[in-house]
């Protein structure tokens, strides 16, 4: 049951993040004029990309913590705060400028290869997603969790790359209304989420502090 509710705790957090509903439109602008082989050449490696950066940081995070002396409490808070502000955005059915910017949109216009900018980088891994792999693989504290993150990771990035790769039809099906609401969903729970990791980091800190005083 523990393995259950962490899953969807992870795999709510990781997707939402990523948002991969969201990035059907950045997918559709930068892949105008390719064949559907190179979408789908496109969004498979971008999604790979994404997946890896992923787990790297996934793996890496405990070693960033020690060269740079920070706590997963302290990431807490400022991934709760990019979180929040990205929450917003969503809320608002705004593009976050977190994830892409329409300058990034525009560049990438120009570019031969979009899989990996502004596709893996930002899009789908950005800072709030580095940082929301970074939370949920710390709080695992046995391995069984922490192969369920990695599970949830992959989960995610395996329905991003179906998303991408039938974007065209996603789009036409949804129309614009139900991806608003669907954005402004999203937000609701990723403020939400953003509001978890405060208030966990929070009162982790202010009890190491009680502590030594």
């Amino acid at each position: 049951m523990e393995l259950i509710t962490f899953f969807i705790y992870a795999f709510t957090s990781i997707f939402i993040i990523v948002n991969p509903l969201g990035g059907i439109i950045t997918f559709i602008s930068v892949s105008q004029g390719m064949t559907e082989a190179e979408k789908l050449h496109t969004a498979k490696r971008s999604v790979i990309i994404a997946f890896i950066l992923a787990i790297i940081f996934a793996f890496t995070g405990e070693g960033i913590f020690r060269l740079f002396n920070i706590t997963i409490d302290s990431l807490r808070v400022a991934g709760g705060i990019l979180l929040m502000m990205i929450a917003i955005d969503m809320l608002h059915a705004r593009v976050s400028r977190e994830s892409v910017t329409p300058e990034e949109i525009k560049d990438a216009s120009r570019r031969e290869d979009v899989s990996v900018f502004p596709l893996a980088i930002p899009l789908l891994t950005g800072p709030g997603a580095i940082s929301t792999v970074i939370v949920v693989i710390r709080t695992a504290k046995t391995w069984e969790l922490k192969a369920v993150t990695l599970f949830a990771i992959l989960l995610t990035f395996a329905l991003t790359y179906l998303i991408f790769r039938f974007a065209d039809k996603i789009n036409k099906l949804l129309g614009v209304t139900v991806s608003l609401v669907i954005t402004r969903i999203m937000g609701l729970l990723l403020g939400a989420i953003a509001v978890d990791f405060l208030a966990t980091g929070i009162w982790n800190i202010y009890k190491s502090f009680s502590r030594l005083s």
